[in-house]
C-alpha cells in the first residue's frame, strides 16, 4: 500500500508542476505555475521550512539549509522536525519534484541563489532583547560570498528582529563584502500561527515587504505573485515600518487576549457571561474596523473617557485589576500631553508672547461636543504660559466660549492662520484637509504646524518649508 500511495503521489507531483491543485489537508489551492527564482532559505525551523516549501510549491527552486546535519538528513528522508497540518505532504511533493532541496553547505547555497532568505532563530534573552548572534553569523557568510562576486542578490530577513536591525545587517554585510558588493536588503516578516501556518501564508495574513530599493521590492513581489494571486494582501513599505508591523501585529493580539482575560475575571466577580460579552464586542469590528483607526490627541467626548473610568472603578470595587483598561486611560493622557509637548518643542520651549492658532475645538469632527476635548488642556497650558490664542471650529465655538471667554474666536480658518506663530490642528474637520499649504506658510509669521490628526503628507509639509510634528509619520 505504501508503494501504491507514493506511486500515485509521484504522478500527482508531475501533473502539479504544470497546473493548480487542491490540498485536502489545508483546504486551499496551490499554484505551481510561476517564473522560477533560485531561493535559499537559511534556517529550517518553523518559519524557514514552511516558507521554503511554499515557495517551492509555487514553482521556485528552493534550497533550505541548516547547520544541523541530523535535521537535514531527516528532512531528506521525509521526517519533519515539527508538526504542522499539510507540511509533510508539501515537503514530500516538492522534494520529489526537485523544486525543494536540503543542504548544510551555506556558502554554496548562497552563491547559486538570487534571493537569500534568513529565517534563523532570534530567541529572547534574559533582559528581553533578541539574541541576534545567528543573524550576524549569516551576515558574515553572505558578506564573504559577495566579496568575491558581483552577482546581484537580495538579502531577505524573515527572522523577527528589533526595529533598525535590517539597516544594521546591511551595514554589517557591506563591512564584510566591501563597498562594491551588489545587494539589497528586504524585511519580510512572517505572521504564521502554529496549526494554521500554510493557510495563513496563502489565504489570510498579508505579505509585508520593506526596503529602500524599488528593484528589490519588485523582485520580491514577483517571487510571491502566485501566492498574492490567491488573494493574500501584499504591502510594500520601508524597512523600519516592516519591522514595526511584525511586533505591532503580535502585540495587538496580546492586547486583545489580555483585555478578554481581564474581563473574564471581572465577569466571574459580577456574574456576567464572558462568552456573551465577547460575542457582542465582535460587532465593534463592523463599527470601527482596525484598518480605519487613526492616531489622534487622546480620547475625547463623553462615552470613552467616562466609561473606561467607570468600568475600572466597578472592577476595583470587586477586587479585580483591569490592567488593560487602566493602560488605555493612561495612554490617552500621554497622547494629549504629547500633542502639547510637540508644540512647545517646535517653539523651543517658549510660547510667551507668541500667537498660537488652533483649528478644531470639538473632540472630533461633525459634532459641537467639547467634553474632554484635547483643546482644553492645550488652551489651559498656553494661557498659563503667556501665549495669545486664536481659535476656530465650524460648530464648537459657542461651547468653548463658556470655558474660555478670554481667548479670541474667529469665523474662518484663514483668520486664525494669518499672522500666527504656530498652528495646531486638533480636529479632523473635512474643511481643514483642503488647506493650501503654500499659502498657509506665507500668511503665518513662521510656518510651524502641529498636525495632531495626520491631515497632511509629511513630504508636502517639508516641501512647503514647515517645521512640523504629527503622530507616527514624521
Amino acid at each position: 500500500m505504501k508503494y501504491i500511495k507514493y506511486s500515485f503521489l509521484t504522478v500527482f507531483v508531475f501533473i502539479s508542476s504544470f497546473s493548480i491543485f487542491f490540498d485536502s489537508n489545508t483546504g486551499f489551492l496551490f499554484n505551481s505555475k510561476a517564473a522560477s527564482e533560485d531561493v535559499v532559505v537559511i534556517g529550517t525551523g518553523y518559519v524557514g521550512l514552511i516558507v521554503g516549501s511554499s515557495l517551492a510549491n509555487v514553482g521556485h527552486s528552493v534550497t533550505c539549509v541548516d547547520i544541523d546535519e541530523d535535521k537535514i538528513e531527516k528532512l531528506k528522508e521525509g521526517v519533519m522536525p515539527i508538526y504542522e497540518p499539510g507540511l509533510k505532504d508539501i515537503v514530500y511533493r516538492n522534494h520529489l519534484a526537485k523544486r525543494l532541496s536540503f543542504a548544510t553547505d551555506v556558502l554554496s547555497a548562497i552563491k547559486k541563489s538570487k534571493v537569500i532568505m534568513i529565517a534563523v532563530g532570534t530567541p529572547m534573552g534574559e533582559n528581553g532583547k533578541a539574541n541576534l548572534k545567528a543573524l550576524h553569523s549569516v551576515a558574515k557568510n553572505i558578506g564573504d560570498v559577495l566579496k568575491d562576486s558581483q552577482d546581484y542578490k537580495i538579502v531577505c530577513i524573515k527572522s523577527t528582529v528589533p526595529v533598525g536591525t535590517n539597516k544594521k545587517i546591511k551595514s554589517l554585510i557591506r563591512e564584510y563584502a566591501g563597498e562594491n558588493a551588489n545587494f539589497d536588503i528586504v524585511s519580510n516578516p512572517e505572521f504564521l500561527r502554529a496549526g494554521a501556518a500554510l493557510k495563513d501564508l496563502h489565504e489570510r495574513n498579508p505579505i509585508v515587504l520593506g526596503s529602500d530599493s524599488e528593484r528589490a521590492l519588485s523582485i520580491m513581489a514577483d517571487l510571491y505573485r502566485p501566492i498574492v494571486g490567491e488573494g493574500t494582501p501584499l504591502i510594500k513599505t520601508n524597512l523600519p515600518s516592516a519591522e514595526m508591523i511584525k511586533y505591532a501585529w503580535n502585540c495587538l493580539v496580546a492586547v486583545k487576549v489580555s483585555y478578554v482575560n481581564d474581563l473574564s475575571r471581572f465577569c466571574n466577580a459580577c456574574g456576567a457571561d464572558i462568552l456573551q460579552v465577547i460575542k457582542a464586542m465582535g460587532f465593534e469590528d463592523i463599527v470601527l474596523p482596525f484598518k480605519n483607526v487613526r492616531p489622534g490627541p487622546g480620547l475625547g467626548g463623553s462615552c470613552l473617557p467616562k466609561d473606561t473610568r467607570a468600568l475600572v472603578a466597578m472592577a476595583d470595587k470587586q477586587g479585580v485589576d483591569l490592567a488593560m483598561v487602566k493602560a488605555a486611560i493612561r495612554s490617552s493622557h500621554l497622547q494629549k500631553e504629547a500633542a502639547i509637548e510637540q508644540l512647545y518643542d517646535l517653539l523651543d520651549g517658549n510660547v510667551r508672547g507668541k500667537t498660537i492658532g488652533i483649528l478644531g475645538l470639538s473632540f472630533k469632527a461633525n459634532t459641537d461636543d467639547i467634553r474632554k476635548s484635547p483643546a482644553i488642556p492645550l488652551i489651559r497650558r498656553l494661557l498659563a504660559d503667556g501665549a495669545t490664542i486664536k481659535a476656530y471650529d465650524p460648530q464648537a465655538v459657542e461651547n468653548m466660549k463658556m470655558l474660555f471667554p478670554e481667548i479670541t474666536y474667529y469665523g474662518s480658518k484663514g483668520q486664525v492662520i494669518s499672522d500666527s506663530d504656530a498652528l495646531v490642528i486638533l480636529t479632523a474637520w473635512e474643511q481643514f484637509k483642503n488647506l493650501d499649504l503654500k499659502r498657509v506658510a506665507k500668511t503665518m509669521k513662521q510656518p510651524v504646524l502641529v498636525d495632531a490628526r495626520n491631515m497632511f503628507d509629511p513630504g508636502e509639509l517639508y516641501r512647503n518649508g514647515f517645521r512640523f510634528a504629527n503622530f507616527g509619520r514624521a
